[in-house]
């Protein structure tokens, strides 16, 4: 069972029900059948808030998780508690701008990223980016809306 919730205190109006195809993707290929987390979509002022508090740097970015996992093993029955992913929502705007790709796309991209680094993925060393990110484009390219 993968139980997961979605917060949207940014009150983003498009659709983003295609995020449950993408989480379901994501658990597969990394073979999780039990795991339960939560996605907050926010603004540039709580991701920075975020950021300043908890890694030090005062600026807004796209995403940032907490890997619950990171401290100690939050279990409970089977079931893995995995953390929180907090997205940017006018970063993602502005990053799918950027990039030349839908809104769809980004916030995509987003939610792997962040599950990823739920998951115990990291992207420090090149070879750890290396890694994870080919899982990321793997996952997204499996479906139309997602694909470059």
């Amino acid at each position: 069972m993968i139980d997961y919730s979605i917060t949207n205190e940014y009150g983003y109006k498009e659709d983003y029900s295609y995020l449950d195809e993408v989480i379901k993707r994501v658990m597969t290929h990394e073979n999780i059948k039990n795991a339960s987390f939560s996605i907050v979509f926010v603004d540039n002022e709580k991701i920075q808030e975020l950021n300043k508090n908890y890694r030090g740097i005062d600026r807004v970015t796209d995403v940032i998780s907490f890997a619950f996992e990171d401290n100690m093993d939050f279990q409970f029955d089977d079931l893995r508690i995995l953390g929180e992913i907090y997205i940017c929502i006018p970063r993602m705007i502005e990053q799918a701008k950027e990039y030349g790709h839908s809104e769809t796309r980004e916030l995509a991209f987003l939610t792997v990223h962040g599950l990823l680094h739920l998951l115990g993925y990291d992207h420090m060393t090149k070879e750890d980016e290396e890694v994870m990110f080919k899982i990321q484009e793997e996952v997204l390219d499996e479906d139309e809306r997602t694909r470059r």
